[in-house]
């Protein structure tokens, strides 16, 4: 089964099934979004895939599930198919407009996730970040949604595509329990050094919930989860999608082979000449 950790007094799977590659957001291109989605146009054709993730007691999911009801239906399907339970990691899209609209949009946002069953409600990357003063390291009115967060009985967190936002969050004391942060060896969409971001998670007060390893596809699962694993502490989790149950038991076998420090157990990749010497025995 796969290493677990702790995130706000809930044991989560180190491992968190991602969705972009369920819901159609590949990082690659509109034909490749659009493959996604007609492979997963079903809640039925989610459950082989969220099957193989479980096989290794992987049970933790992050993405905008509250806002997509494709994954919604899925993820139902699947527990009560299965008898067993996802941990929610939700991260929607709040309005924080500094109006009594805008924040009447924002509670309701959030009565939405929690009413999905979200175990962990984290304000979306794109609401947290116009909220940042830079001058003074705060995040500007965060408490009001963390606050709602809690009230409506979830965990609150911090999408944080901007790093800055780790540093301000600890700095100020501010009411979450896990950040996300993009983190790969390519440094795709990073907005700082590689080296930067590195020390920014292993400094940080809460678990960090890493995102990308793959770059989205821009290197191989052996380089990306290798590095990825390797440069996080033991509290941190990566958050890995998959197109397909092969997919997930290879990368599984790839995370925990980097895990423990071994090679990996993997067929030689296909070849129109298959015996060449350079592919090794």
């Amino acid at each position: 089964m796969f290493p677990r950790t702790t995130v706000g007094g809930l044991s989560l799977s180190r491992m968190i099934i991602g969705t972009n590659w369920m819901l159609g957001f590949s990082h690659r291109s509109v034909s490749q979004d659009q493959m996604i989605r007609d492979r997963y146009s079903r809640a039925e054709s989610f459950q082989p895939i969220l099957d193989a993730y479980m096989e290794y007691g992987i049970d933790t999911i992050m993405g905008p599930i509250s806002q997509n009801q494709i994954i919604i239906d899925g993820i139902r399907l699947f527990e009560e198919r299965t008898g067993k339970k996802l941990i929610l990691v939700d991260t929607p899209i709040l309005n924080v407009d500094d109006t009594a609209a805008g924040r009447r949009e924002a509670e309701a946002a959030i009565r939405a996730s929690a009413q999905v069953g979200s175990a962990f409600c984290l304000i979306h990357h794109s609401s947290a970040e116009q909220l940042v003063n830079k001058n003074t390291h705060e995040i500007v009115r965060l408490g009001d949604y963390t606050d709602m967060i809690r009230q409506a009985g979830m965990r609150p967190g911090l999408s944080a595509h901007m790093p800055e936002l780790i540093v301000y969050s600890d700095e100020q004391g501010y009411d979450v329990e896990t950040y996300i942060q993009i983190y790969n060896c390519m440094g795709f969409l990073m907005q700082v050094e590689i080296e930067t971001v590195a020390a920014i998670i292993r400094n940080a007060k809460k678990p960090v919930m890493t995102i990308k390893s793959m770059a989205a596809g821009r290197v191989t699962p052996f380089v990306g989860l290798t590095f990825s694993w390797n440069t996080i502490r033991e509290r941190d989790m990566i958050t890995l999608g998959a197109y397909s149950p092969d997919e997930v038991h290879e990368d599984v076998e790839i995370s925990l082979a980097a895990i423990e420090h071994r090679f990996p157990q993997l067929e030689r990749r296909s070849s129109p000449a298959p015996d060449q010497a350079a592919f090794g025995d």
